[in-house]
């Protein structure tokens, strides 16, 4: 008998903590959203809920928890880049994921046209205009226009899936 993987149930109005077991499900790439603070300093977090929003008007979102220390900062940037990020990024990921004070240290990065930091080897970039902000529960919504969209064909990506980074294998 083939071995079964756990299965389990998530139910509106019980412990929201059973939801993150079929969210970790949808494999996702891996992205660092990054900005100038107002004072011009570096500002990122790592984001892996990232989707586009409209062809027609250049239009992504991203959604980044309210509780994040450069939250503020990232809301309130006029201009903003997601850096999408390859499978050799993975420590810059995990940098950019946790409290680390100097998250641009190690990283190599530039200023994009609009001024928001570009991480160096990203996959692709997207350097955006604010567009909208909206309350997302715990969690803002941040949308952005594309006003400049770049990427290497050349590398894979970084890719999350059931809670650990995982990279693509081809047949």
């Amino acid at each position: 008998m083939a071995d079964q993987l756990p299965t389990g149930e998530y139910r509106s109005g019980h412990d929201p903590a059973p939801l993150r077991d079929p969210l970790g499900c949808f494999a996702t790439g891996v992205t660092v959203l990054t900005c100038l603070t107002g004072v011009g300093s570096p500002a990122g977090l790592t984001v892996n809920s990232f989707a586009s929003v409209s062809l027609g008007a250049p239009l992504l979102l991203v959604c980044l928890a309210k509780q994040v220390a450069s939250a503020t900062a990232l809301i309130e940037a006029e201009h903003f880049a997601v850096n999408v990020l390859q499978a050799g990024q993975q420590p810059a990921s995990i940098r950019f994921s946790t409290r680390d004070e100097d998250r641009f240290g190690t990283t190599p990065w530039s200023c994009g046209e609009a001024g928001a930091p570009i991480l160096g080897d990203s996959l692709g970039v997207f350097e955006c205009r604010r567009h909208a902000v909206h309350d997302g529960g715990d969690h803002h919504i941040l949308i952005g226009q594309v006003i400049k969209a770049s990427f290497d064909a050349s590398v894979d990506p970084l890719l999350f899936f059931r809670g650990r980074y995982r990279r693509l294998h081809f047949d």
